[in-house]
């Protein structure tokens, strides 16, 4: 993986973390109501996943959020 495409990852993760806490959600929560394994979610917080859009959108859902701004 490039270095762009780490970066990416990794704010990506971090944007996430965020929108779960403000969204008072624990992560075995939000990986739950996603249909998602706790590690798995961990992993993408981290941003060590590379994650998938159908993934992503199913997070997005539960974190009741539209788009994401990772800049």
């Amino acid at each position: 993986m490039d270095k762009d495409s780490e970066k990416s990852l990794i704010a990506l993760g971090k944007r996430l973390k965020v929108a779960r806490e403000e969204a008072g959600l624990s992560q075995v929560k939000l990986a739950k109501m996603a249909g998602l394994g706790a590690n798995y979610y961990a992993t993408v917080e981290r941003g060590e996943r590379n994650i998938s859009y159908e993934k992503l959108q199913k997070i997005l859902k539960v974190l009741k959020i539209k788009t994401l701004d990772i800049s």
